[in-house]
């Protein structure tokens, strides 16, 4: 069963950032402007209404719809707008329906309907949940004026157009209210996702976001050999973090673009580990932890802090404080660590500072694998598809045996004899 949303908001309240976060999560959102444009193409029944309705005056003179004329005309007019809408709004509503239609025969857990006017045309009961973005009118007010160049009147007129927002907050199931930066818009819009994808109850898959191959020194894994046994565990995606290298985890996402996270883990100037997920560039061993982190996020990465009570990698928690509150991810559980109540304080860090949670096996060995795991719901093999499926996490494992470090000893012996095994790209 397909769990209908629509997405609505008063002009300028920022329902459109929130729409494109949600599509670059990976959910199916149809917005009702696109599908008012395409009404209106040329050639269309809707065009040809609307210019036996409004006349020539309102046509380009290649057939087209001239926006800004029509615009003009019903600006301030309820009667000449309410005659665009019976000419509009049905054919909308007929292509809205027919895609979430579409994308129910595909069986999708979550569909969303952007409608700026949900209320006003009274179909917010052809969706299951209703969720509304709002602002105070004096912040959409400066938005009109300064994003979209209106005159006072202007902005005010549109605003006077749409049903009030008290009445609009009262009507919705959830409301994301949009009253800082764009950041923290999105932020709370991936909270919001989180939610959705829980009521929908759509499929949910394993992960494993931290695990080595023979691109780090340490380790003599081959790395399709670790994808298969990942596969035949029941892990959908794995993350690839190699030792300060990134080669072999871009060779593998080219190579199995839904299986792969590449990734890599930094060995910093203070001795700290820290991983990047989805990395397009190496980053080089010995930058400063803060460094390592500003540059994960300046390829659109996503900063992982692993092990932070680990002894050495880890610093013994020296900066966990300060790199949880730098990071996104806090890994809760690393199969590696020991002793193994070392996770413990890994969560209450995460807890502490509203972190999302990982886990990884920190495998070294094929041996490993399946030693931890996330489970979150499904969603594309993307960073920003990876922090919505986060939010409803679940974390697990089990502590590998002490005798794995024996494996990681021989892996740096071995690389230094004669015919060592190398990386794909090394």
């Amino acid at each position: 069963m397909t769990l209908r949303v629509a997405l609505t908001g008063n002009v300028a309240a920022g329902k459109s950032v929130v729409a494109e976060s949600w599509r670059e999560a990976g959910v199916p959102v149809i917005s009702a402007d696109a599908l008012a444009r395409e009404v209106v193409a040329p050639g269309s029944t809707g065009l040809g209404e609307v210019r036996q309705a409004f006349g020539e005056d309102v046509i380009h003179a290649d057939g087209s719809l001239d926006r800004a004329a029509l615009r003009a005309r019903v600006f301030g007019d309820e009667a000449e707008r309410e005659r665009l809408e019976r000419i509009l709004h049905p054919r909308i509503r007929q292509l809205r329906d027919a895609w979430i239609s579409s994308r129910e025969a595909e069986d999708v857990p979550l569909v969303v309907a952007e409608i700026p006017l949900l209320f006003e045309t009274g179909s917010q009961g052809d969706f299951a949940l209703v969720v509304l973005v709002d602002a105070p009118e004096s912040v959409r007010l400066a938005r009109m004026r300064q994003g979209r160049g209106l005159s006072e009147r202007e902005a005010r007129a549109m605003i006077a157009a749409q049903m009030g927002a008290r009445d609009k907050r009262a009507r919705a199931d959830i409301v994301i209210d949009n009253l800082g930066t764009l950041d923290e818009l999105r932020e709370r819009a991936l909270e919001v996702l989180a939610e959705l994808r829980e009521r929908a109850g759509g499929p949910r898959v394993r992960l494993d976001l931290h695990l080595h191959t023979v691109g780090s020194w340490d380790c003599l894994t081959d790395p399709e050999a670790a994808l298969r046994r990942a596969l035949e565990l029941g892990y959908s995606r794995i993350a690839i973090t190699d030792h300060d290298r990134i080669a072999v985890a871009l060779d593998m996402h080219e190579r199995h673009p839904e299986r792969i996270i590449p990734g890599e883990e930094v060995k910093t100037r203070e001795g700290i580990d820290v991983i990047g997920l989805y990395l397009g560039e190496e980053i080089p061993r010995g930058a400063p932890a803060l460094e390592a982190v500003a540059q994960i996020r300046a390829q659109g990465g996503i900063p992982y802090l692993p092990h932070p009570y680990a002894g050495g990698k880890g610093g013994g928690g020296r900066m966990a404080e300060e790199l949880a509150d730098a990071c996104e991810v806090v890994e809760v559980f690393n199969a590696r660590l020991h002793p193994g109540r070392l996770n413990g304080p890994a969560l209450s860090l995460a807890e502490r500072h509203g972190r999302l949670r990982g886990a990884g096996s920190d495998a070294h060995t094929l041996g490993e694998l399946g030693g931890a795991f996330v489970e979150v719901p499904a969603h594309p093999n993307t960073a920003s598809g990876l922090r919505a499926a986060l939010r409803s996490a679940r974390t697990g494992g089990r502590t590998a045996s002490h005798l794995v470090h024996l494996a990681s000893t021989w892996a740096k012996v071995r690389k230094r004899l004669p015919g060592a095994p190398v990386s794909a790209r090394s």
